[in-house]
C-alpha cells in the first residue's frame, strides 16, 4: 500500500465532513445527518483496515513505521527560525488502535439508530450524531499524530464532545451539572500536560514523538531541571496528569461515573472505550520519558490504587451503568499499572480487550434500559434490585453480556485473562526484585478478585433469578434480533475470545493455534513493542504528499522470542512466574464467580450479613470514599472558596481601591495639573502671548512704515541728535 494525504487523511476526514455537514443539517434532516455520520465512520473503518491488514498481516514487522509531514506554519525570518511541522506517525500500534477505534466505533454508530430512535422527532438524534462524528475523528486524530501538539488539540476537541454529549438530555439539572464536573475536572489534568509540553518545547525545540526518543536516547534532558526539578520528571510527570485526568485515576477518577449521565452509546464509545483509553495510549507514548525521570514506581501505584479502589465501590452499586462505570474506572487502572511494571504490550493489549468488552457491556447495558419501563413514572429502569430472570426475555443481550463478563474477569479463553494475566504476571516480577513494588502488585491481584464478584453480581441480579419487580418485567417486550440493535453486541462478543490476541487458547502457549513456523504466533507481543534505544537515531521523516519509496523488505521481520532476549535462565524465571501469576489470576477469578453465586444465584450466602458487619465500611463505599464530599466541602468550600473570597477581598479593596480607582486619582490630579499648565503657559503665554507680541511688532512696524517724507526726515534728525549726544 503506498501510503500517501489520499490512503492516511480520509481516516480523519471522513467523520471530520459529517461533523461539518450535519451541523447545518441535522436540526432539518434528522435522518439524512445520521446516516452520513454512519457512512462516514463506516468509510475511516475501510481505510483503517486497508492500514491495519498492511501491518499486522503483510509486513510483520515490529520497527516497520510511516511517518509523514507538513508545515503547519513557518514564521521564519529576521535571523530567527520557528517552523511547526504536524504530520502523521503509523507504526504497528497506531494501527492497531485506528482499527479498534473505526470499528468499535461503526458498531456503536449502528446500535445508535436503534437506542436513539425515540429522539429522532425532537432533533436531538442529529444533534447526538453530529458530536460523536466530531469526536470520532479527533479520537483518529489524536490516534495519528505524530507529536504532543496535536495531540494535545485533538484531546481538548475531545474534551469539548465529552462535555458536550453528557449533557445531551440538557433539560435534567443533574446531567448539566454532570458536564460541567467533567469539564472541569479533566482541566486539572490538561492544565498540567500543556505545562509539560511547554517544558519540553524550550529545551528539546520540539515534542515530536521521534525528537523527544532520540533527546532522551542523547541524554539532551541530562543536567536540565525546572524549578528544582530534573526535567524529564517534571515533564513526564506534568504529561502524567492528563492522563490521570482523562483516564479517570485516582484522585481525579470523580468525574467518570457521573458522565453517565450521557446516552448509553456515547458513554460506549467516548466513557469506556476510546477517550478514556487516549490517556493510557498517551502514557505509552511517553513511556522513555516517564522511564528517564524515574515515574514508573509512581505511575504503578496510580494504577494499583485506581484498580483496586474503584472495583470496591463498584460492589455496592446498584445503578447498572454505575457498575460499569467504576469498572471502567478499575480497568483503566490494570492499564496503568501495566505502564507502571513495564508490561508495555500487555497495557496496550488490555486497552484493546478492555475496549471491545466494554463497549459491548455498555451497548447490552442499554439494550436492557431501553426495554425496561416504570409502569408508572414512564422512566427507563436502571436498578438491578428491580431486575431479575431477564434473560427468559433478552436473549441476545444476556449471551453477549455473558461473553464479556466472563473476559473482565479473567476466566481463561477470553481476552481479559490474556491482557489481565500478563500485566499481573509483570507486576509479580517486579515485586519479587523490588519491595516497594509488592503494594501495586497486591492491589491488583485484589482487584481482579472484585473484579469478577462484582460483574456476576451485576449478572445474576441483572438475568437470572425470579423477576423481582414483576410489572416491570411484564412490560418487558421479549427480544427479537435486530441488526441494528443486536448484531453491534454478538460480533463485539466474537471478539472477547482471548485466541485473537495471541497464539495459544489460553494465552500462556498450552494449546496453540497459530502458525509459528511462518513467525505468526503471539503477532500482538510480537508487533508491539517499547521504543528502544537508538531505534530513531538515522530517522528520517517524509513529506506528507510524498509516496513511500522504501521497500517493505528492508524490514526485518519479527519473529516471537519466548526469551524476551534475555539469557535461558532468565528467561526461565519469567515464564515461572508468570506460570505463577496465571494460576493464582485462575484461582482469584473463579473464587470471585464461587462467592457471587453462592450470594446472588443460589442464595446460600446472605449478602445482608457482610452490610451489617461492614456497615461503616459499606456506607463508605456507597459514598464512594467521600472523594466528592472532600473536593466540594473540603477543597472548594474550605479551601478555593476562602482562598477566593481573600483573592476577592484583595481585588476590591487594593487593586481596585489603589491601583485602579487610585490611578484614576492620580489621573484627574495630572489631567487638572496639565489643565492649568496648558491654559497658563501653552495657551496664554505661549499661544496668546505670541500672537500679542505679533500684534505690537505690527504696530510699531505699520508706525514705522508709514510711506511719508516728513516722518522719515524727522527720525534722520533724531538719530543724528541722539548720535551727537552720543559723542
Amino acid at each position: 500500500m503506498d501510503y500517501t494525504i489520499s490512503s492516511i487523511a480520509p481516516i480523519v476526514l471522513l467523520p471530520f465532513f459529517a461533523f461539518v455537514i450535519n451541523a447545518f443539517i441535522a436540526s432539518r434532516f434528522t435522518r439524512t445527518a445520521v446516516a452520513i455520520s454512519c457512512a462516514a465512520i463506516a468509510g475511516s473503518t475501510i481505510y483503517a483496515w486497508r492500514i491495519f491488514s498492511d501491518f499486522v498481516f503483510g509486513t510483520y514487522s515490529a520497527n516497520y513505521h510511516i511517518h509523514k509531514v507538513f508545515t503547519w506554519f513557518d514564521l521564519n525570518g529576521g535571523g530567527q527560525e520557528f517552523a511547526v511541522k504536524m504530520g502523521f506517525y503509523i507504526d504497528n500500534m497506531t494501527a492497531v488502535l485506528v482499527m479498534m477505534v473505526t470499528a468499535v466505533a461503526t458498531l456503536i454508530h449502528i446500535f445508535s439508530t436503534w437506542y436513539m430512535k425515540d429522539d429522532m422527532n425532537y432533533g436531538r438524534n442529529g444533534r447526538f450524531f453530529t458530536y460523536m462524528s466530531l469526536f470520532t475523528s479527533a479520537m483518529l486524530g489524536l490516534s495519528l499524530s505524530d507529536n504532543l501538539l496535536s495531540v494535545f488539540i485533538f484531546w481538548e476537541i475531545m474534551g469539548f464532545c465529552s462535555y458536550s454529549l453528557i449533557g445531551h438530555y440538557y433539560e435534567k439539572e443533574v446531567a448539566g451539572a454532570a458536564n460541567v464536573k467533567a469539564f472541569m475536572t479533566t482541566r486539572v489534568g490538561d492544565v498540567f500536560f500543556l505545562l509539560g509540553i511547554v517544558a519540553l518545547w524550550t529545551v528539546v525545540g520540539s515534542v515530536s514523538f521521534v525528537d523527544l526518543y532520540n533527546a532522551i536516547d542523547a541524554g539532551g534532558l541530562v543536567g536540565k531541571a525546572v524549578i528544582g526539578i530534573p526535567l524529564a520528571t517534571f515533564a513526564g510527570m506534568c504529561i502524567f496528569m492528563g492522563t490521570i485526568g482523562k483516564s479517570a485515576q485516582f484522585p481525579l477518577n470523580v468525574w467518570l461515573p457521573d458522565a453517565m449521565n450521557g446516552p448509553t452509546p456515547c458513554s460506549a464509545l467516548i466513557h469506556a472505550a476510546t477517550m478514556v483509553a487516549a490517556g493510557v495510549y498517551l502514557s505509552l507514548r511517553i513511556y522513555p520519558l516517564l522511564d528517564a525521570g524515574g515515574l514508573l514506581t509512581f505511575v504503578a501505584y496510580i494504577g494499583g490504587i485506581t484498580a483496586f479502589g474503584a472495583a470496591t465501590i463498584a460492589l455496592v452499586q446498584t445503578d447498572f451503568k454505575a457498575v460499569l462505570a467504576f469498572s471502567t474506572i478499575s480497568q483503566l487502572g490494570y492499564m496503568v499499572l501495566g505502564i507502571g511494571v513495564g508490561s508495555y504490550n500487555a497495557a496496550f493489549m488490555h486497552l484493546i480487550t478492555h475496549a471491545v468488552f466494554k463497549a459491548c457491556l455498555f451497548l447490552s447495558a442499554g439494550s436492557v434500559i431501553h426495554s425496561l419501563h416504570d409502569h408508572h413514572t414512564h422512566a427507563h429502569v436502571q436498578e438491578m434490585p428491580r431486575m431479575g430472570g431477564l434473560r427468559h426475555k433478552m436473549k441476545f443481550t444476556w449471551f453477549a453480556m455473558w461473553c464479556c463478563t466472563l473476559a473482565i474477569a479473567g476466566i481463561p479463553f477470553f481476552s481479559g485473562f490474556v491482557s489481565k494475566d500478563r500485566i499481573l504476571g509483570d507486576a509479580l516480577i517486579e515485586a519479587l526484585h523490588s519491595p516497594v513494588m509488592i503494594a501495586p502488585a497486591v492491589l491488583g491481584f485484589m482487584g481482579a478478585l472484585l473484579t469478577a464478584f462484582y460483574m456476576c453480581r451485576m449478572m445474576f441480579l441483572a438475568f437470572h433469578g425470579k423477576p423481582r419487580d414483576k410489572e416491570v418485567y411484564d412490560h418487558c417486550h421479549e427480544e427479537k434480533f435486530s441488526w441494528n440493535r443486536n448484531l453491534p453486541l454478538l460480533l463485539l462478543a466474537v471478539f472477547t475470545l482471548g485466541v485473537w490476541f495471541s497464539g495459544s487458547l489460553t494465552g500462556q502457549g498450552f494449546v496453540k493455534v497459530a502458525d509459528k513456523a511462518n513467525g505468526k504466533y503471539e503477532w500482538f507481543q510480537t508487533l508491539i513493542q517499547k521504543p528502544k534505544k537508538g531505534q530513531f537515531e538515522n530517522y528520517k521523516r517524509e513529506a506528507l504528499g510524498s509516496i513511500d519509496v522504501r521497500e517493505k523488505g528492508t524490514f526485518t521481520k519479527s519473529k516471537y522470542d519466548s526469551t524476551y532476549g534475555l539469557s535461558e535462565e532468565e528467561a526461565h524465571h519469567i515464564h515461572q512466574v508468570h506460570y505463577i501469576g496465571a494460576g493464582m489470576s485462575i484461582v482469584i477469578a473463579f473464587t470471585g464467580v464461587f462467592i457471587a453465586m453462592m450470594m446472588y444465584l443460589w442464595g446460600k450466602w446472605n449478602p445482608g450479613f457482610w452490610v451489617n458487619t461492614f456497615n461503616r465500611y459499606y456506607r463508605t463505599l456507597q459514598g464512594k470514599y467521600f472523594m466528592d464530599e472532600f473536593y466540594i466541602d473540603g477543597l472548594i468550600k474550605k479551601g478555593l472558596l476562602p482562598f477566593n473570597n481573600i483573592l476577592a477581598k484583595f481585588d476590591m479593596g487594593f487593586y481596585d481601591r489603589f491601583a485602579i480607582d487610585g490611578w484614576a486619582v492620580v489621573t484627574r490630579f495630572t489631567m487638572r495639573i496639565s489643565a492649568w499648565f496648558d491654559n497658563l503657559f501653552v495657551d496664554t503665554i505661549m499661544v496668546d502671548g505670541t500672537g500679542a507680541s505679533v500684534r505690537l511688532f505690527n504696530v510699531i512696524l505699520r508706525t514705522i512704515q508709514n510711506g511719508k517724507i516728513q516722518f522719515y526726515i524727522a527720525i534722520i534728525f533724531l538719530v543724528l541728535f541722539g548720535y551727537i549726544l552720543a559723542l
